[in-house]
Protein backbone atom coordinates (compact mmCIF):
# COMPACT_ATOMS: atom_id res chain seq x y z
CA UNK A 1 0.00 0.00 0.00
CA UNK A 2 2.90 2.55 0.91
CA UNK A 3 4.90 1.51 -2.49
CA UNK A 4 1.63 2.04 -4.20
CA UNK A 5 0.80 5.36 -2.66
CA UNK A 6 4.88 6.88 -2.87
CA UNK A 7 5.66 4.84 -5.98
CA UNK A 8 2.76 3.67 -8.18
CA UNK A 9 0.38 6.50 -8.07
CA UNK A 10 2.68 9.28 -9.07
CA UNK A 11 4.25 7.29 -11.61
CA UNK A 12 0.74 6.69 -12.85
CA UNK A 13 -0.19 10.46 -12.89
CA UNK A 14 3.06 11.10 -14.78
CA UNK A 15 2.49 9.21 -17.60
CA UNK A 16 -0.91 8.74 -18.23
CA UNK A 17 -1.88 13.11 -19.25
CA UNK A 18 -5.52 11.52 -20.57
CA UNK A 19 -7.90 11.58 -17.07
CA UNK A 20 -9.66 8.88 -18.85
CA UNK A 21 -7.02 6.48 -19.80
CA UNK A 22 -5.41 7.00 -16.38
CA UNK A 23 -8.78 5.58 -14.27
CA UNK A 24 -8.79 2.85 -16.69
CA UNK A 25 -5.32 1.68 -16.06
CA UNK A 26 -5.81 2.08 -12.46
CA UNK A 27 -9.25 -0.11 -12.34
CA UNK A 28 -7.39 -2.53 -14.06
CA UNK A 29 -4.39 -1.95 -11.68
CA UNK A 30 -6.69 -3.02 -8.90
CA UNK A 31 -8.71 -5.98 -10.87
CA UNK A 32 -8.74 -8.95 -8.74
CA UNK A 33 -6.67 -7.20 -5.59
CA UNK A 34 -10.00 -7.30 -3.24
CA UNK A 35 -10.04 -10.64 -2.55
CA UNK A 36 -6.39 -11.35 -2.02
CA UNK A 37 -6.43 -7.97 0.55
CA UNK A 38 -9.61 -10.00 2.29
CA UNK A 39 -7.84 -13.03 2.71
CA UNK A 40 -4.70 -11.61 3.94
CA UNK A 41 -7.12 -9.10 6.43
CA UNK A 42 -9.21 -12.89 7.57
CA UNK A 43 -5.21 -14.63 8.05
CA UNK A 44 -4.50 -11.62 10.23
CA UNK A 45 -7.07 -10.76 12.25
CA UNK A 46 -7.99 -14.67 12.71
CA UNK A 47 -4.39 -14.68 14.42
CA UNK A 48 -4.20 -12.15 16.44
CA UNK A 49 -7.44 -13.34 17.91
CA UNK A 50 -6.10 -16.77 18.30
CA UNK A 51 -3.71 -15.33 19.85
CA UNK A 52 -5.30 -13.48 22.31
CA UNK A 53 -7.91 -16.40 23.32
CA UNK A 54 -4.39 -18.19 24.23
CA UNK A 55 -2.00 -16.13 25.55
CA UNK A 56 -1.06 -17.30 29.11
CA UNK A 57 0.20 -12.85 30.19
CA UNK A 58 -2.23 -9.85 30.61
CA UNK A 59 0.43 -7.88 28.63
CA UNK A 60 0.22 -9.92 25.65
CA UNK A 61 -3.49 -10.32 25.47
CA UNK A 62 -3.64 -6.52 25.78
CA UNK A 63 -1.48 -5.83 23.46
CA UNK A 64 -2.40 -7.73 20.98
CA UNK A 65 -6.22 -7.10 21.70
CA UNK A 66 -5.52 -3.41 20.93
CA UNK A 67 -3.37 -4.76 17.97
CA UNK A 68 -6.11 -6.39 16.88
CA UNK A 69 -8.81 -3.53 17.34
CA UNK A 70 -6.70 -1.24 15.05
CA UNK A 71 -6.54 -4.39 12.35
CA UNK A 72 -10.29 -4.30 12.43
CA UNK A 73 -10.19 -0.27 12.09
CA UNK A 74 -8.53 -1.09 9.22
CA UNK A 75 -10.61 -3.57 7.51
CA UNK A 76 -13.81 -1.28 8.32
CA UNK A 77 -11.72 1.25 5.82
CA UNK A 78 -11.23 -1.17 3.24
CA UNK A 79 -14.57 -2.71 3.51
CA UNK A 80 -15.62 1.38 2.79
CA UNK A 81 -13.48 1.71 0.00
CA UNK A 82 -14.03 -1.65 -1.43
CA UNK A 83 -17.60 -1.95 -1.73
CA UNK A 84 -18.52 2.09 -1.81
CA UNK A 85 -15.71 4.12 -2.82
CA UNK A 86 -14.22 2.26 -5.98
CA UNK A 87 -17.87 1.44 -6.89
CA UNK A 88 -18.76 5.21 -6.98
CA UNK A 89 -15.93 6.18 -8.25
CA UNK A 90 -15.77 3.99 -11.16
CA UNK A 91 -19.16 5.98 -12.54
CA UNK A 92 -17.79 9.40 -11.28
CA UNK A 93 -17.98 11.70 -13.87
CA UNK A 94 -14.87 13.61 -15.13
CA UNK A 95 -14.92 16.54 -12.78
CA UNK A 96 -15.33 14.28 -9.75
CA UNK A 97 -12.44 11.98 -10.18
CA UNK A 98 -9.56 14.41 -8.77
CA UNK A 99 -11.70 14.26 -5.36
CA UNK A 100 -12.06 10.43 -5.73
CA UNK A 101 -8.15 9.95 -6.22
CA UNK A 102 -7.99 12.19 -2.81
CA UNK A 103 -10.50 10.07 -0.79
CA UNK A 104 -8.77 7.17 -1.99
CA UNK A 105 -5.15 8.61 -0.65
CA UNK A 106 -6.98 10.05 2.83
CA UNK A 107 -8.58 6.10 3.51
CA UNK A 108 -4.81 4.35 2.05
CA UNK A 109 -2.91 5.88 4.23
CA UNK A 110 -5.11 5.65 6.98
CA UNK A 111 -4.92 1.94 6.87
CA UNK A 112 -1.68 1.90 6.21
CA UNK A 113 -1.17 3.88 9.72
CA UNK A 114 -3.31 1.52 11.61
CA UNK A 115 -1.73 -1.61 10.41
CA UNK A 116 1.29 -0.34 11.03
CA UNK A 117 1.00 0.75 14.41
CA UNK A 118 -0.56 -2.86 15.03
CA UNK A 119 2.60 -3.86 13.92
CA UNK A 120 5.03 -1.85 16.07
CA UNK A 121 2.60 -2.85 18.97
CA UNK A 122 2.61 -6.41 18.48
CA UNK A 123 6.63 -6.48 18.14
CA UNK A 124 6.93 -4.11 21.11
CA UNK A 125 4.77 -6.66 22.79
CA UNK A 126 7.11 -9.31 21.68
CA UNK A 127 9.68 -8.51 22.13
CA UNK A 128 9.57 -7.17 25.68
CA UNK A 129 7.61 -10.48 26.60
CA UNK A 130 10.56 -12.32 24.86
CA UNK A 131 12.77 -10.70 27.28
CA UNK A 132 10.82 -11.78 30.28
CA UNK A 133 11.04 -15.45 29.41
Amino acid sequence: MIYSLIVVQPKVAAFFTDDEEREVFLAALADGNRWRVVAMAGTLTASGALIVAGADSTPVRVGYGAALVLYLAAVAVFVDVSWRHWPARVFALANERARFRQELRRRAWTMASLVGTGFVVTLAVSVAWAGRR
